[in-house]
């Protein structure tokens, strides 16, 4: 098979034609924003309206977690409200069945070994969130205590994060939170198309670690977020087998038109705009990554880097026959755009990735490795806040020039004609997955068909 090793200054200037291309479209749409008229639904609030007649936003705040990503809590519940401090309980629970039908029943991946497919076929509880949240002594003091459980994986964390508002151009945390990788990792979760993320994002995006940041609204409808912390994501990592290396992130988020995109700028156009909602983003990541186990052992606490066929990048083998990566730069970045108007929904995420300086035990055929690609989505409230349909599609170029691909058809029902609570079918069909985790819906190497039926409520 051929491999070829892009070089490093290709890449950049790829990326810089990327962002150059964005700068445009932000531009343009600066312009348009003098003649939109805003929208008259109440502004962005990162949180579930479970009452949908109550208009009392600044009690629907819930003191949610500012760096939001998986970890934002619901609307929820309060507890306690005194002028010391607050208590909010608020949760979240994914009901799934999945069924993967590969065409065939082995995957060879780049270097031609053939090796075996064990599909899923099951039911589980997957994911169970609780969130404790609410303020101590002074308002602009706010505390997010989390409890994640992954039945799927049989993995049970506690954790949370810290959050000072100086003002809203100015909000600092600590604690657990997203690489600012992707959209997705900025607010969207759990309201994306179904219950997790597309092929092309699964397979390029870091995940959350132990981290610093720092967030707001510098100008009217512009945002930014800033991050620094441990590595590419610390699920089952201690501070033992973390290095001295840091990773850094950024992202850039610019809404020109209604100054929202929706509750949390979720998938679907649930919240039926009247007036064109626009969203733009710019993010990207950098690490000096780590296997973070001896050469000996398997890498296993370092699985969050996948190569193009869905094999681990630090697993040993992963790039020549009896060779371990050790280290390696990670750099990120995607760009998105969408757009909101009567129930219709379009939106379009890009990726690129680019592996390099890699510190090996032996000699591999590649110095660096690029791939990237995109999905763009399409979506209809078909019975406003009832019923709506989507389409997506995914398409991977990689330098082992697997091309991975992929297309998903729809439906999601909310029962209660709310986001609390939806019913979720989609059918994706994939051509040699790139993704491979239990998380989600991929198995690494699969061609062929995959069905899942959910349902996940959030308050």
């Amino acid at each position: 098979m051929k491999i070829f090793a892009a070089s490093e200054k290709k890449v950049i200037e790829q990326m810089k034609n990327s962002v150059l291309f964005l700068s445009i479209v932000f531009s343009i749409c600066f312009c348009a924003n003098a003649f939109a008229q805003d929208d008259p639904t109440p502004p962005y609030v990162d949180t579930t309206n479970v009452a949908p007649e109550d208009k009392k936003l600044e009690e629907s705040e819930s003191y949610k977690n500012e760096i939001a990503g998986e970890f934002t809590p619901g609307r929820g519940f309060t507890a306690v409200s005194t002028k010391y401090g607050s208590l909010n309980i608020s949760g979240y629970l994914l009901a799934r069945y999945i069924n993967q039908l590969p065409e065939v029943d082995t995957f060879t991946d780049h270097l031609g070994r053939v090796s075996s497919l064990d599909p899923r076929n099951d039911i589980q509880i997957h994911r169970v969130m609780v969130w404790l949240t609410g303020f101590l002594g002074d308002p602009k003091f706010r505390y997010n205590l989390t409890i994640w459980g992954l039945a799927t994986t049989n993995q049970v964390l506690i954790f949370g994060n810290l959050t000072y508002f100086v003002d809203k151009a100015l909000k600092m945390g600590v604690g657990i939170g997203p690489n600012l990788g992707a959209r997705s990792l900025q607010g969207t979760w759990p309201f994306f198309n179904a219950s997790d993320r597309q092929l092309s994002e699964e397979s390029l995006r870091p995940g959350f670690t132990g981290s610093f940041w720092i967030t707001g609204e510098i100008l009217p409808r512009f945002y930014y977020t800033a991050s620094v912390g441990n590595n590419l994501s610390q699920l089952g990592t201690t501070a033992s087998n973390l290095t001295r290396d840091l990773v850094t992130s950024a992202a850039l988020t610019w809404m020109p038109t209604t100054g929202e995109f929706g509750d949390r700028g979720g998938n679907l156009d649930f919240e039926n705009h009247k007036n064109l909602a626009t969203r733009f983003g710019v993010s990207y990541v950098h690490s000096r990554d780590d296997r973070l186990a001896p050469v000996t052992d398997a890498a296993a606490k370092n699985t969050q880097v996948k190569l193009s066929d869905g094999l681990n990048f630090y697993d040993r083998g992963s790039l020549a026959e009896g060779v371990t990566v050790l280290k390696a730069n990670y750099d990120e970045g995607s760009i998105d755009a969408g757009f909101k108007i009567k129930g219709f929904h379009f939106q379009m995420d890009y990726f690129f990735r680019y592996l390099s300086k890699f510190e090996t035990d032996g000699p591999v055929p590649v110095t660096d490795l690029f791939d990237h690609g995109g999905q763009i989505s399409l979506s209809q409230m078909l019975v406003h806040k009832t019923l709506g349909a989507y389409v997506s599609s995914t398409y991977l170029f990689d330098q082992f020039q697997r091309n991975p691909w992929e297309v998903v058809v729809g439906l999601n029902f909310y029962p209660i004609k709310t986001r609390s609570w939806r019913l979720n079918g989609q059918m994706i069909y994939v051509d040699r997955s790139s993704a491979d985790s239990y998380f989600g819906y991929y198995l690494k190497g699969l061609k062929g068909p995959i069905l899942s039926i959910g349902t996940d409520i959030l308050f």
